[in-house]
């Protein structure tokens, strides 16, 4: 779909009735006497361009025969400093000083090198390069090699060179021939052709590419971020990936690097001064949209909750303004909704677990091992983690009844005297069948004084119809009474609705079915200028009985329906649990591990860790996606799974923890 033309994307411009001598005056007083004054500073400095500023600072050298920049080193402090000082200098000399930042010293901040290198023009890197050559008399160049190493120094040398194609050079015949070299060198052969990928995704032009990418999506039935990811590792793997990501969307790519600085622990300040320093006059309006269309929340908001002080104001000052009242979109963001919908619509995911079958498995000496570990004083909690977590769930149905014939004693019950706490819940948890844990996960939910929707809301969502009906007759078997009932006890008005349609495990299966696609989108669209009675019910009987598959592409076709967001819809217009029911429809249906990682995450951050989330998603999905989601988690929130539970929790439910995790990304 063609979306729009090109205009001023940034959100500093020119000041128009500039005056460089007096705005030099009015500095060189906020500096004077005690103390200065950083409002003015700031002020002043973030309502001027960055060639404006370039003439205040010479006016200040002629003024008063000092340089602005040392002036204002030596006056402020800190972050708030680094921001400053970052402003006044010109693009090129700003990158150059922070690729000199990033290479000098012990370690390499390879970080930066890949957002910067990854990102900028051709001219801006010629820029760079005569920048440092001028400020430090060295060759960036000789530098970069002196300090990489393998495949990613190839490729930075690559991008140093600033040789990639212009973007009205797109060879046809060429677009299927790259496509098809790129599958050859990675997912098609062992071993991985890693020349082919640096020449091509070095040298093309953006336009082209994007093309090649579409067509590798057809041959190779998943996205090329993806085989990179499983095809090449460390620094090199983040390079390409960046270079991707800069192709298909700049302003995406750099939503995703502020989002990262911001999330995870303590803030990457130094990304984010860079960041916004470096958009601020190009494409920061499209930066803000990309991460309200990717996080649900606005770039400013963020910018508000993760830093404080004249920091803070300057921030916020580059950043322009707040998106979450927006409803719109623009046409950059409209175009990258559309195809995010496509990809994940396109997109064959393999499902990994991280538990798997036990190769030399013999439940009557598992049995024996684990009464043994439970029997006399003292429990032998190291076994029975070791046993209960190696095994895959049928295997430890089949320990459970072996235990039962052999010694007579309910396994469960033992198991239930001997832990305690979290351990306890976690262990016996493993030993549940799905369907049995499920529906206690159900029970748990509803019981005491107030209902947890949040886990009424991911169970239902997130199974099949299979695992839907599974669970409905262990709770029925398990507390006599049909799961339906429950939940029309427990809840109330729509959300009650939402739940026991839910509840049916009557969703439509098989793929998508392109005339109807468009219909629903349309009638969802409809829906949105409708009552807010009507439009529910509309979103309802679209939402939760369609395919997955099927709801991709309504997604898709809904942004090109009426120029909004689905989930921004969703967020605004409708509230409570039927707003987050909705909300998590469409999470799961984009991308169901990256949904469960954000409840992960969520279970795990801010006051106290909530250990019924965390035991329900490690125990249900150990088996099934538990590898994607610590994928996605990685992918989001910088830090591994692995380092967040354990920083979380502790002793032996710890341990067990990890194990299911399997790994620290």
């Amino acid at each position: 779909p063609g979306f729009g033309l090109k205009e001023f994307r940034g959100t500093i411009a020119d000041q128009p009735d500039f005056d460089a001598g007096s705005d030099a005056e009015a500095l060189y007083n906020a500096m004077k006497g005690f103390g200065s004054d950083k409002e003015a500073i700031l002020d002043l400095i973030t309502s001027r361009s960055n060639a404006q500023r370039q003439k205040i600072r010479a006016a200040y050298k002629s003024q008063y025969g000092k340089d602005l920049i040392d002036d204002l080193k030596y006056e402020l402090t800190g972050k708030f400093e680094r921001l400053i000082v970052g402003l006044m200098r010109t693009p090129a000399y700003h990158d150059a000083k922070e690729i000199k930042d990033a290479i000098k010293g012990a370690g390499t901040d390879e970080k930066c090198l890949i957002e910067i290198l990854a990102s900028r023009t051709n001219e801006q890197i010629h820029n760079l390069v005569a920048a440092y050559k001028d400020a430090y008399g060295r060759d960036l160049e000789e530098d970069v090699i002196g300090d990489t190493s393998g495949h990613f120094r190839k490729m930075l040398i690559v991008l140093l060179q600033g040789t990639r194609e212009e973007d009205d050079v797109v060879s046809e015949d060429l677009v299927e021939q790259d496509a098809q070299d790129l599958y050859d060198a990675g997912e098609a052969q062992w071993g991985t052709d890693e020349a082919k990928f640096i020449m091509l995704l070095g040298n093309r032009s953006v336009t082209h590419l994007q093309l090649v990418f579409d067509e590798y999506e057809k041959i190779a039935e998943k996205s090329i971020e993806d085989s990179i990811k499983s095809e090449l590792s460390g620094d090199f793997e983040r390079l390409m990936l960046a270079v991707v990501q800069c192709i298909r969307s700049k302003p995406m790519f750099f939503a995703k690097c502020l989002y990262k600085s911001m999330k995870g622990l303590g803030t990457a300040d130094n990304t984010l001064i860079r960041i916004m320093v470096s958009r601020s006059e190009t494409d920061m309006l499209d930066i803000r949209e990309c991460f309200r269309l990717r996080y649900e929340k606005s770039l400013y908001n963020m910018i508000q909750d993760d830093t404080s002080g004249e920091y803070k104001r300057t921030l916020l000052k580059l950043c322009g303004g707040d998106d979450d009242i927006a409803g719109e979109f623009f046409p950059e963001a409209a175009q990258i909704a559309y195809k995010m919908w496509e990809t994940s619509s396109m997109t064959k995911v393999q499902l990994r677990g991280t538990v798997r079958p036990y190769q030399n498995f013999d439940p009557a000496s598992d049995a024996k091992a684990l009464r043994k570990a439970m029997k006399g004083f003292g429990t032998d909690e190291d076994t029975i983690i070791d046993i209960v977590t190696q095994r895959s769930n049928a295997q430890r149905q089949e320990i459970r009844r072996i235990f039962k014939s052999l010694l007579g004693r309910d396994l469960m019950a033992d198991l239930k005297s001997e832990l305690s706490k979290n351990l306890e819940r976690l262990i016996l948890g493993l030993m549940m069948t799905p369907a049995e844990f499920d529906a206690k996960m159900m029970k748990k939910a509803m019981e005491g004084a107030g209902t947890d929707e949040h886990s009424l809301i991911e169970i239902l969502v997130t199974r099949s119809n299979q695992e839907i009906q599974e669970m409905c007759a262990a709770y029925k078997n398990a507390y006599k009474k049909s799961l339906e009932d429950a939940i029309a006890s427990e809840t109330s008005g729509k959300f009650k609705r939402i739940l026991i349609s839910l509840a049916q495990g009557a969703r439509e299966e098989g793929p998508a079915d392109m005339a109807r696609a468009l219909e629903d989108a349309q009638e969802l669209a409809d829906a949105c200028n409708s009552e807010s009675d009507d439009m529910e019910d509309k979103f309802m009987s679209i939402l939760c009985t369609r395919s997955f598959p099927h709801l991709r592409r309504v997604f898709q076709e809904f942004v090109r329906c009426s120029n909004k967001d689905i989930e921004q819809i969703i967020k605004k217009e409708m509230s409570g649990d039927f707003k987050n029911a909705m909300f998590a429809i469409v999470r799961s249906v984009k991308n169901q591990p990256s949904y469960f990682a954000d409840r992960l995450y969520k279970a795990m951050k801010g006051l106290g860790t909530d250990d019924r989330a965390l035991i329900r998603i490690m125990v249900s999905r150990s088996e099934i996606d538990l590898f994607n989601i610590r994928k996605e988690f990685k992918e989001t929130h910088e830090a591994s799974l692995h380092e967040f539970i354990q920083g979380d929790t502790s002793g032996d439910y710890r341990k067990t923890l990890l194990i299911i995790c399997g790994g620290e990304d």
